[in-house]
């Protein structure tokens, strides 16, 4: 029985929308956001949950997204939690910087620092998103396979197509994200 000062009962969020899709999906995301932090080795004081809750602040915070299907919600909020990763090592290196300077004579010359899991992990989600603007395809299945941890079998599925199209879209992928991190003499710098 209602009462007249009760609110009116809230609707059940479409299910393509961003709302619809984290309630049915909670404890994929969980373990999506888990898998994040574990590929980073785990040197973060971000929490699983943390990760989880802020990235469904960032894509719910981004108005009526729609998606038509479980893998492109998969992939986009793989993005989101990837981005939120880079920001928070990012922000965590920043802090530290300094910490690691020593005086060198200058007769020992500059020595190129070694680059740091931060930088490195900017670095992929740069030459991703570089992939993402040649072909969104590819970077989606990137995504999917690497990140959200489906396996070629599950991504076909998804997809509609056979499992020897996505290993060699896999292919294709893996080939120009080593070229984007890794460039070839002569290759023109990228933008």
């Amino acid at each position: 029985m209602r009462l007249p000062h009760d609110p009116p009962p809230e609707a059940p969020p479409p299910p393509d929308s961003a709302d619809g899709h984290f309630r049915l999906l909670y404890g994929e995301l969980h373990e999506l956001a888990r898998r994040h932090l574990s590929r980073q080795g785990g040197g973060y004081s971000l929490s699983t949950t943390t990760l989880l809750h802020e990235a469904y602040l960032n894509v719910a915070g981004r108005g009526d997204l729609q998606f038509p299907d479980r893998a492109r919600f998969l992939g986009y909020a793989s993005r989101a939690m990837r981005g939120l990763i880079v920001d928070y090592a990012r922000r965590r290196s920043a802090a530290k910087r300094g910490g690691e300077f020593h005086l060198l004579p200058l007769e020992e010359g500059a020595v190129a620092e070694p680059a740091t899991d931060a930088d490195e992990l900017a670095e992929l989600s740069e030459a991703l998103d570089q992939l993402a603007t040649i072909d969104p395809g590819l970077a989606e299945l990137v995504d999917l396979h690497f990140f959200c941890g489906l396996d070629f079998v599950e991504i076909a599925a998804l997809r509609g197509v056979c499992d020897r199209t996505v290993q060699r879209d896999w292919q294709k992928a893996r080939l120009l994200l080593h070229r984007a991190l890794r460039p070839l003499p002569g290759d023109p710098p990228a933008a």
